[in-house]
């Protein structure tokens, strides 16, 4: 059973769940905010709870009956601004659903700004359909590799997007150790960075992702990053199911399977806070 906005004469009370995104425990992977809405509140509103939630991202629902195929229309906002696609987010929200809103549903699928996505129950997972953005070779932008803190072996960009630059290193310590200057890093927007290089053991790869134009510092773990990350390592090591990590300080687990131009990301969620939010 879910939650419903609430008016009275001096405030409005709108549902917000927090959701930690790729992990099995509390505390760790990507936390964001879900918040399911009768109706879209305007955009600056949207943009001030974001920003009042100070997460990489607030995600926000209404449910549609118009017929169509979606069950929700989902948005995505940082602390600073709307994104076309967000991964931990989406399974946050998903957790939401399955959880709290509709737990009859297997699969639940949302209108979005990158097109219809579905995510489904997958044992203890859930896992998404996501676009595949296939990277292709960038020239290395002059003083990016300072910015980063080292100097990365080679850089990608995708062809469907200038959001994301795939900064590939030799070693996954060395991806590990990078301290970059989020400050320089502005001066290359509109880009994020996706620092990758293979990983060790049963992982296939491993990741951070610097994020200082969008309003994030270092995102503990990103789903959409994988749909540039993903096609990129599929087609190094030849496989198209792989094990990826994001080795921030809360760290996070990915399970990716390539199918076509789609990505299948799967991965965990657990609920760590629900209540009100009240706005004037």
């Amino acid at each position: 059973m879910g939650f419903h906005t609430q008016m009275n004469q001096t405030m409005i009370e709108i549902p917000i769940y927090q959701v930690d995104a790729f992990t099995s425990r509390a505390f760790g992977g990507n936390p964001a905010a879900v918040c399911p809405l009768g109706a879209f509140l305007d955009d600056k509103t949207l943009q001030l709870i974001a920003l009042e939630n100070n997460l990489s991202e607030t995600a926000f629902i209404v449910p549609l009956d118009n017929g169509g195929d979606a069950n929700y229309h989902l948005r995505w906002f940082t602390p600073g601004v709307e994104v076309a696609l967000c991964g931990h987010a989406t399974l946050a929200t998903a957790h939401v659903v399955f959880t709290h809103l509709r737990p009859e549903l297997n699969v639940v699928s949302f209108q979005t700004l990158s097109g219809m996505l579905t995510v489904k129950r997958d044992g203890e997972r859930y896992q998404m359909d996501f676009p595949c953005y296939r990277p292709f070779p960038y020239q290395t932008p002059t003083g990016l590799g300072a910015a980063m803190g080292a100097e990365p072996l080679s850089v990608l960009k995708s062809e469907q997007g200038d959001r994301d630059l795939l900064l590939v290193y030799p070693t996954a310590a060395v991806v590990a150790a990078l301290e970059p200057d989020l400050n320089a890093l502005k001066a290359f927007a509109p880009f994020g960075f996706i620092a990758t290089a293979a990983g060790e053991g049963g992982t296939d790869f491993v990741s951070r992702c610097f994020f200082p134009n969008h309003g994030i510092g270092e995102d503990p773990v990103t789903g959409s990053a994988h749909c540039v990350s993903g096609p990129y390592w599929a087609n190094q090591l030849g496989k198209v199911a792989l094990f990826a990590q994001q080795i921030s300080a809360r760290s996070g687990d990915l399970w990716l399977e390539l199918q076509g131009d789609r990505m299948l990301i799967s991965g965990q969620a657990v609920e760590v806070m629900h209540g009100t939010m009240a706005l004037p």
